[in-house]
């Protein structure tokens, strides 16, 4: 294991801008980008454990630049950088800290909406489906089995919550009310494709990818005109997609997963409650503690996905 988790980043000479769930955002003396810092912290439930899983934010960090490089085709993405020489005089001082979980990124207007493709019923949306027969109220074919593939990889939105709030499901005519119809259909056609090319690669890999979300945002075109729609935050990482194992797939129940689930069962064996926070001696508000074993297997896992994805280690 590595030496210690990153819980924070702790840039002190440069400005937080925002720090969520893993990531912690710092302002730059470039006024149009952004440092983004992935930290080893980890949630579940929109609740953040108290300890982190070492390595993580590298792992992430190494899986979306294999992806924004992959998929530049199909979307300009915020990435401008991961050398943190060539990053601004003073987030170098830094480089210890942050190498290889840093990435410097055009600062962009990010879309009110957590942009969720679903390839295969599972989640939240068999959830839905099992009470209505639909996922984010769109009507599906009756009969479907947790796991099974959908006919169609479907584009389910839902709204972006503050930290520590839960993401709500919601329809596309309710998504495309929030930004906009013609901003919707691009935002549709831009997560569907990528899902598609990114789940047929995984494939060739042995990975079926059940579902991904992405986050998308807007920046001043190059030529003054109407704004550009890019993606940002991360790409198809552990963090934000389910990758199940093809070899082992069989629907009709859950699939063992390289995601945050193995850590999630956990909790649930442990006596977890969504939105309770108590601590392993019963004390409200103090946070969970992963035990060392969860720490190792979940940190395994994202290693793993790391090599089966891009063919290498850290």
């Amino acid at each position: 294991m590595g030496s210690h988790a990153l819980i924070d980043s702790n840039l002190t000479d440069l400005p937080l801008v925002s720090k969520g769930k893993v990531r912690d955002i710092y302002a730059t003396s470039d006024p149009t980008l952004l440092l983004f810092v992935a930290s080893d912290r980890i949630s579940a439930y929109d609740v953040i454990l108290r300890n982190g899983v070492p390595d993580k934010g590298r792992v992430l960090t190494k899986i979306s630049l294999f992806w924004f490089e992959k998929l530049k085709h199909v979307i300009p993405t915020h990435f401008v950088t991961a050398d943190i020489d060539a990053m601004p005089v003073e987030v170098r001082k830094y480089k210890d800290v942050i190498e290889g979980r840093a990435i410097l990124v055009k600062k962009a207007k990010v879309l009110p909406l957590e942009a969720i493709v679903r390839g295969y019923i599972t989640g939240s949306g068999w959830a839905e489906y099992k009470k209505s027969g639909t996922v984010h109220g769109i009507p599906l074919p009756a009969g479907l089995m947790e796991s099974q593939k959908l006919p169609e990889p479907l584009f389910t939105p839902s709204t972006k919550a503050e930290q520590g709030e839960h993401d709500e499901n919601i329809s596309p005519e309710k998504a495309a009310s929030i930004i906009g119809a013609e901003l919707y259909a691009k935002v549709e056609k831009a997560a569907l494709q990528l899902y598609k090319e990114a789940a047929d690669y995984a494939l060739t890999k042995g990975l079926i990818l059940a579902d991904t979300k992405f986050e998308f945002g807007l920046v001043p075109s190059a030529d003054g005109g109407e704004e550009e729609l890019i993606l940002v935050d991360e790409a198809l990482t552990p963090d934000s997609s389910r990758y199940w194992p093809a070899a082992s797939y069989k629907p009709g129940g859950g699939q063992p997963s390289f995601d945050k689930q193995y850590l999630r069962d956990w909790l649930t064996r442990a006596g977890f409650r969504k939105g309770l926070e108590r601590g392993p001696e019963g004390k409200e508000g103090e946070g969970w503690v992963m035990a060392d074993d969860v720490v190792e297997g979940t940190r395994k896992r994202y290693l793993e996905a790391l090599e089966i994805l891009t063919g290498e280690g850290l």
